[in-house]
Formats: C-alpha cells, sequence, structure tokens
C-alpha cells in the first residue's frame, strides 16, 4: 500500500507501456462493436509533473521528456495516438499534466464503450472516483487488482483490454504475474491482455516469461526496452507481455522498440527484445 505511482509518472517505463497501450486502443477503435477495457491498477488517472512526488524524483525527464524531439516519419506516426492522448490530457488538466493509464484509456472510449478502473489504495481509489465517476463510460472500483482480474472477465461487451501493472513491492510478484496472466487467458481466451513488468532480475523474468509461453494456447508477444545494462540493483529495463497482439503490433515494434533504446538510453547502452509466445512462438 506505500506504492504511489505519482513519484514514477512519465518515466521510460510509462512511455513504454503508455505507448503500447495507445496502438492497442487504436486497433480496437477500428472496428465498431463496443470494447470494454480494465485497467486492474489504475493509481489516481493523472499526474502533475510539475508537483511535489515528480518533482522529487525527475524521472519523467528521463522518460517523456527525451520525447520532445521529434523521431523520423515513420516513428511518429506510431507515437501519434499515444502524444494525442497526452495532449489532449495536458489540454484538460493543465500543460504539466501527464496521464496514467486511466486517463489515455478514457481519451480513446467511444460512447459506447466502457472503462473500468481498478484500485486499492484507499486515498488513490477516492481520487479516482471523483475523476472519473462522472463520466457515464467509466466505472472506479476500490479492490485487489488480482481479485478483479478473476471476476471482471470475460466482459459483458466480449471484446476488450486487460492492463495489468502491479506495483511490485511484494517477492514472487513476477512469478505471480506469470500464472495468474496463464489463468485469466484461460477464462477469457480472445481477451487482448497487456502485462507489464520491471526488468531488474533478468533470468527471474526470463524464467516467468518460459514458463507463460509455455502455457499459453493464445499467441502473444514479449516486449522488452533496456536503457541501461543489467543490474539486479536498480531499474535498467522494462517490459510487457501482451497475449493476443494485434496483428500489426510486432512490426510496429520492431520499429518504435529500437528508436526508443537509443533516444531513453542512460549512457552508451540501450537494448530491446520483440519475441513471438504463445502458439506462435
Amino acid at each position: 500500500m506505500n506504492y504511489r505511482h505519482a513519484f514514477h509518472a512519465g518515466n521510460f517505463a510509462d512511455v513504454l507501456k503508455h505507448l503500447v497501450l495507445a496502438r492497442v486502443l487504436a486497433h480496437l477503435q477500428r472496428k465498431p462493436a463496443a470494447f470494454r477495457a480494465i485497467d486492474a491498477f489504475a493509481g489516481i488517472g493523472f499526474y502533475d509533473l510539475a508537483g511535489d512526488e515528480a518533482g522529487r524524483t525527475a524521472e519523467w525527464r528521463d522518460g517523456w521528456g527525451r520525447l520532445d524531439e521529434p523521431f523520423p516519419a515513420e516513428i511518429e506516426a506510431l507515437l501519434a495516438p499515444y502524444r494525442a492522448a497526452v495532449a489532449a490530457v495536458s489540454a484538460r488538466h493543465g500543460p504539466s499534466v501527464y496521464p496514467g493509464s486511466p486517463a489515455l484509456i478514457r481519451e480513446a472510449l467511444r460512447p459506447t464503450d466502457q472503462g473500468v478502473f481498478v484500485e486499492l489504495h484507499p486515498a488513490d481509489a477516492e481520487t479516482l472516483r471523483a475523476r472519473y465517476n462522472q463520466d457515464p463510460r467509466t466505472k472506479v472500483l476500490q479492490l485487489d487488482g488480482w481479485t478483479a482480474l478473476n471476476s471482471l472477465i470475460p466482459p459483458p461487451e466480449r471484446r476488450g483490454l486487460v492492463l495489468i501493472d502491479p506495483p511490485y513491492e511484494k517477492p514472487g510478484e513476477i512469478e505471480r504475474l506469470g500464472t495468474r496472466l496463464a489463468r485469466a487467458v484461460a477464462k477469457w481466451p480472445t481477451g487482448l491482455f497487456l502485462a507489464w513488468y520491471p526488468i531488474k532480475d533478468v533470468a527471474g523474468v526470463d524464467r516467468m516469461v518460459d514458463d507463460l509461453d509455455a502455457a499459453l494456447a493464445r499467441p502473444a508477444l514479449r516486449l522488452d526496452l533496456m536503457i541501461d545494462r543489467p543490474d539486479p540493483t536498480r531499474l535498467t529495463g522494462t517490459g510487457l507481455v501482451v497475449v493476443n497482439p494485434p496483428w500489426t503490433l510486432a512490426e510496429e515494434a520492431g520499429l518504435f522498440l529500437p528508436a526508443l533504446a537509443e533516444r531513453l538510453a542512460r549512457t552508451d547502452y540501450g537494448a530491446f527484445r520483440c519475441e513471438a509466445l504463445g502458439v506462435s512462438g
């Protein structure tokens, strides 16, 4: 209950997570059928990068702050939904505001779509309610994210996504991500899942992904971004497993991952991985 994302908003891990989330939401928008987006660990929705928490760490300066300079046109085309959502949230809430995943989801919802934002922390859940419960397209639940993951799928729309990005404060969370994700996919085989993980213990992440790969009966992608050489004492990388990814995502990741690795590298080291898992592996 001590984790507060405001200290980390807009960092390099957010950049990858939110870029991929925006790409997936854009994919869901291409069909007229309604979708539901479930954010299992929602936080407070958006964050002030000029505020006290973000100012203490300034992690955003080496993440979102490094995206000011445009990339080549083909990369900018892929970043367009992400940039547009950030701009919309900033226009709505203030120029120094950066969106969390609930705000990104809200910007993508059409009148018939639904967003469900789950947050356990009492104060954060109350903030989330104040920000989103007035919108008929969104609903806030104060609930453990892992419990929500089991209880909210499959949704009535039978179409949509689930974002799973726990705080990783407890031992064994990487392993739990793999086992709970495999269980959720078995319950909703056609759902689109985005599961985020930090990269400190590279071997531990590899074991989780290998076990998940063996358990999945659906196609998936592993997308990793390293901004420094592996170091078990600090965060040097971030990754996502995307289950049932849009068919274009692997090709798109092959373009934006190397661009991000080069732009966000701390020193002279940046690396990435785009690997097929599941029945596509």
